[in-house]
């Protein structure tokens, strides 16, 4: 170690020997020492500053080349963010589509069932409310209501056009699905109300066919005499104008049609006099039809019934209608005459007195009269008599369908 502290001594001390440097001015010298430790802090600066030199003319040359390449790197990164944000902006053009594509299929669907719903909420409206029942549905008769019981052997049941779907078999989910169950429930309830207001139909049909006239009369073409709603003109020109899915609106209009003959039917039920014309316990005396005269003993057409109980018995409307008579007929004594529209008339004959008066609306069960012996009578009872179309029809089958109606409190 030594040795070569030595060696670098005498490298030092030959590199940098002790100079003097001589200055001349105006005739006096002047001379400066230069020790060899000055001299190599001199050659230190003269290096130092060579190699500054040499560094910034370096990069001054390399600086355009680098700045080329960064230009280049923030290029490409700016073209790939520019990338990266246009796609984001398209994703968010999709969404916004999509959001608002079924922001408006929503709103379609929403309004389609807001119209199906006030569609059905008519219908039930128009088949006479939501809770029937073809076994326990009333028919209304001014305060009086007659309720049809649910087994009539002489019906002949129709089968309807209900709507065969099984719930269980939609398995959509989400908002398709919650939309196809609603279409379910709703084709579901017109078939339920289809079946109702069918099998009420065709008890109605049942008992009329008792009374011994034809269905074709009773529910004849002719709506002077006939009558019976149609289907209100309100509900066609919603369907057809409401833009409407077609099959569904099809669909409600099948129902209607069948809301408006079940209607009708239950009208002329209404005014059909099915109920006892007499309001105590009666026995029959003599029935329609041909039979021995008790006054000329010679055969006669009996044109109605005769039905006894005591004097003074309470003798009622079996239908609901209008007085068109009340007064003294010939042969009949005191007679009340009452018209119950779709054709249907009676008469009640042989009073005691009448407490109607001609004009007077009446109830089924309302007292129009008293039993009586009347005219041309052999005795204290009633003769009543049914009159269809201007032609009198036996009674007898009328109080037989009456059976299969009671008096509902």
């Amino acid at each position: 170690m030594s040795q070569f502290g030595s060696r670098a001594r005498a490298f030092f001390d030959r590199a940098f020997p002790e100079r003097q440097i001589y200055h001349r001015s105006g005739g006096t010298v002047r001379y400066v020492s230069l020790s060899p430790s000055r001299q190599a802090l001199m050659a230190l600066g003269a290096v130092s500053v060579a190699g500054w030199c040499v560094y910034a003319t370096a990069h001054t040359i390399a600086a355009p080349s680098m700045t080329a390449q960064t230009n280049s790197e923030v290029e490409r990164l700016q073209a790939k963010y520019d990338r990266w944000l246009n796609e984001a902006r398209a994703q968010a053009a999709t969404a916004q589509a999509q959001l608002a594509e079924r922001t408006q299929t929503f709103e379609q669907t929403t309004a389609e069932f807001e119209r199906r719903h006030e569609v059905l909420r008519s219908l039930l409206e128009y088949a006479g409310g939501s809770s029937l029942t073809a076994a326990a549905r009333p028919i209304e008769r001014d305060g009086a209501r007659l309720l049809m019981r649910a087994s009539i052997d002489e019906a002949e049941p129709r089968a309807s056009r209900a709507l065969s779907i099984e719930p269980m078999q939609v398995q959509t989910v989400g908002f398709r699905g919650r939309v196809d169950r609603l279409e379910t429930e709703q084709s579901l309830s017109l078939a339920e109300l289809e079946d109702s207001v069918v099998e009420r139909a065709e008890q109605t049909r049942g008992v009329l066919r008792l009374t011994g006239v034809s269905l074709q009369r009773l529910t004849g073409a002719d709506e002077a005499e006939s009558g019976g709603p149609l289907v209100p003109q309100n509900l066609i020109d919603y369907l057809r104008d409401s833009g409407m899915n077609p099959q569904f609106a099809h669909r409600v209009s099948q129902v209607a049609a069948r809301v408006a003959e079940s209607r009708r039917l239950q009208a002329v039920a209404d005014a059909t006099p099915l109920a006892p014309p007499v309001a105590v316990d009666f026995r029959e005396t003599s029935g329609y039809g041909p039979r021995i005269d008790p006054f000329t003993g010679r055969a006669a057409f009996h044109s109605g019934l005769d039905l006894a109980a005591f004097d003074r018995a309470p003798v009622v409307a079996t239908s609901p209608g209008t007085v068109s008579f009340a007064g003294v007929k010939s042969g009949y004594g005191y007679v009340v005459e009452v018209d119950h529209g779709h054709g249907f008339k009676t008469r009640y004959a042989h009073l005691r007195d009448i407490q109607v008066a001609r004009g007077e609306r009446v109830a089924i069960g309302q007292r129009i009269g008293s039993m009586g012996s009347t005219g041309r009578s052999t005795g204290t009872h009633l003769h009543y008599e049914v009159w269809f179309r201007g032609r009198a029809v036996d009674p007898v089958n009328f109080l037989r369908a009456g059976r299969h109606v009671h008096e509902q409190g």
